[in-house]
């Protein structure tokens, strides 16, 4: 056994299947679909200096509009589906499925490696994004919803990708129907909601104009835990449908 290959044999099988998933599942253009919405999310920040109010105000409603409801949910469903529904469609997806590693383990792993990916340039954008629309003050708080939001819509479109042949077209219709649509009139749906839950921290960090603040919802470090458990129920979901997964071809 060469040094390499031993030195692969004693990595732990999460960190190997972390490693694999970022150096693998991210193409080139994975990578510009996910740099389009970053850059976009700095673009806005410049546009809020055009409105009205003071800065944070102003920060404040570009983010409820855009940035949570839009750049939020396209990066993560960019990342969602390369680390694993694009593989299951693809075919390739079974030397993983094959290998001797539980399915929790495999769902855990590409997670981490798409969450890590999704967390990293979303609160980076929305921090800079702050920064360009001069409210340095909201940058903190911006990137930290940005965050736990990330880690959830990256759950919910792994699970979604285990789930549905069409997981790409599934997700939009989550976002702007079940979210954007349904979670508009009814709070019940919102409550289920990575981007309204990651809004609705946002505004109670930053101290939001109360007119952009939705009443029944947590919000704060209420829809932080929300967002969690959002994101755990979804990776159980995931799990327990990689474990019945029955593998085809390529178009499973």
């Amino acid at each position: 056994m060469t040094a390499p290959s031993a030195a692969a044999a004693r990595r732990p099988p999460m960190l190997a299947l972390v490693t694999y998933t970022l150096r693998t599942s991210l193409s080139a253009k994975r990578w510009a679909g996910i740099l389009v919405p970053s850059v976009a999310a700095v673009l806005f920040g410049l546009l809020a200096r055009s409105l009205d109010g003071s800065s944070a105000a102003r920060f404040a409603e570009v983010a409820s509009t855009a940035l949570f409801p839009l750049i939020l949910p396209v990066t993560c469903l960019v990342v969602g589906d390369a680390v694993l529904g694009s593989e299951i469609r693809a075919g390739s997806f079974a030397f993983t499925w094959l290998s001797p590693v539980p399915t929790w383990q495999i769902t855990i792993g590409r997670w981490c490696g798409g969450a890590i990916v999704a967390v990293v340039c979303t609160s980076a954008s929305f921090a800079l994004s702050a920064v360009a629309a001069g409210a340095a003050q909201s940058a903190a708080g911006a990137a930290l919803a940005g965050a736990f939001g990330s880690m959830a819509y990256v759950a919910v479109f792994i699970a979604i990708g285990c789930v549905a042949r069409r997981a790409a077209v599934w997700s939009l219709a989550f976002v702007f129907l079940v979210e954007r649509l349904l979670g508009t009139a009814l709070a019940g749906i919102a409550q289920l909601s990575p981007g309204w839950e990651a809004r609705a921290a946002f505004l109670r960090f930053v101290d939001g104009p109360a007119d952009l603040v939705r009443t029944g919802i947590p919000a704060g470090l209420g829809a932080l835990v929300r967002l969690t458990a959002i994101t755990i129920v979804a990776l159980a979901v995931a799990a327990w449908r990689l474990a019945h997964l029955t593998l085809a071809g390529s178009s499973e």
